[in-house]
């Protein structure tokens, strides 16, 4: 994950992933957002400077497992899509229009391969 807002040009100072319920995400995104709507993910970048992050990541669980499921991946897969998701916004990526989102599901991929990669090199060599 460190690697992914390194890659980008950003610092970690501190990112808290909450995971909860559909229930409990819906609350935060009528409270904040005013969308009455299930989501997967809302992050909310805390920072006070732009050259260290601060931020809250709220995940469904309920989301991921539905995603994973309707996708045909796995819930850890879908798991790590999504906290990818969330440290591109804050790294300032968008999703509010089709090429937005194109750009950013291209980026997701390519980390999610590199993490990938380099889990299963660090499990061969341990």
């Amino acid at each position: 994950m460190i690697r992914l807002l390194k890659a980008e040009g950003k610092i970690a100072d501190n990112i808290n992933f909450i995971f909860c319920s559909d229930e409990y995400l819906l609350v935060i995104n009528k409270d904040y957002l005013k969308h009455n709507y299930f989501t997967d993910i809302i992050t909310f970048d805390l920072s006070s400077s732009s050259s260290l992050l601060e931020a809250e990541i709220y995940i469904s669980l309920d989301r991921v497992r539905d995603n994973a499921k309707m996708i045909g991946t796995t819930i850890k897969e879908e798991i790590h899509r999504v906290m990818f998701h969330g440290l591109l916004h804050l790294s300032g990526y968008s999703d509010k229009t089709k090429a937005d989102t194109k750009v950013m599901r291209n980026k997701e991929q390519e980390y999610i391969q590199k993490y990938w990669s380099y889990v299963s090199r660090s499990t061969v060599s341990a």
